[in-house]
């Protein structure tokens, strides 16, 4: 880092739109722990990108954009997504040019990952037929194979799964012009004759993306899963044993208490290796 600058900057990019999660939370919980184990001066920044129309600039180290409910498609053109966008093409043209000291890393998670993979033009994102919601499977793919991330967990890994969209038929040409590469696919249901989905693409050497939620935590999904609405889907879909073995397997260690662990540490860890400088928490 520069002599002049005596703290890591972290943006957090809230795409919830003011309603109740417990992403951010989470996100902001494993920032928090992550500077404290390493000994960090980090100082975290959330902006509030869909109510507030507020989207950082480009001084940040480290970007993290949360997912959010709703449609990828329903706020198309309005004044945040130009934001959004803009700060997306402007990181990914900086980093090109950047010495290694001066990249900047971005983290895109679930509707942020939607968005990511429409501006790249990266395959298609339309609706699922239903709703996924639960804790699933995610099978490695790929680059995914070889992915530093990932190297930690296993095949298939663990992860919370919650939306209404997809990211399908991934764009070759435009993955191979970009030396992008998809890292993870949904898991297989030989039942269903459903193309599965892009779960992880990694876009850049510093932008990465994963459709499934890596900070996801035992309490928040278990708060999640009790809510009739989500408990009425879970069951509806893949019945009432699968509910239940769902709620009894948040405290596994080797499930999404792994993944947590692993992937957002992971990518500070990747994100930091030029810039760490260790000094007290802020």
């Amino acid at each position: 880092m520069q002599n002049n600058e005596q703290y890591i900057k972290v943006a957090v990019l809230d795409l919830n739109n003011g309603f109740k999660n417990q992403g951010l939370r989470c996100i902001l919980n494993i920032v928090s722990t992550y500077a404290k184990e390493k000994d960090l001066l980090i100082k975290t920044t959330v902006f509030d990108v869909r109510q507030r129309d507020e989207v950082p600039d480009t001084s940040y180290d480290i970007y993290i954009s949360s997912g959010g409910p709703g449609s990828p498609f329903d706020e198309e053109n309005w004044e945040w997504e130009h934001k959004f966008f803009s700060l997306i093409n402007q990181l990914y043209r900086h980093n090109v040019e950047a010495s290694d000291v001066d990249k900047k890393y971005v983290f895109f998670i679930c509707h942020s990952f939607q968005l990511a993979c429409r501006f790249f033009k990266i395959g298609k994102v339309c609706k699922r037929k239903s709703t996924s919601f639960g804790v699933f499977p995610i099978n490695k793919i790929w680059g995914g194979l070889e992915e530093p991330i990932f190297a930690k967990l296993p095949e298939p890994f663990f992860a919370v799964d919650s939306r209404d969209y997809q990211v399908i038929q991934p764009n070759f040409e435009q993955l191979n012009s970009m030396g992008a590469t998809v890292l993870a696919i949904e898991k297989e249901r030989p039942h269903i004759p459903l193309e599965r989905a892009i779960m992880a693409i990694r876009f850049s050497k510093e932008m990465i993306g994963t459709q499934f939620h890596p900070e996801a935590d035992a309490i928040s999904m278990r708060e999640h899963l009790l809510e009739d609405i989500n408990k009425k889907r879970v069951i509806d879909e893949h019945g009432e044993e699968k509910y239940l073995d769902m709620l009894d397997k948040l405290e596994d260690e080797d499930k999404i208490l792994l993944t947590q662990s692993i992937i957002l540490p992971t990518f500070l860890d990747i994100s930091l290796k030029q810039k760490l400088v260790p000094i007290s928490v802020y």
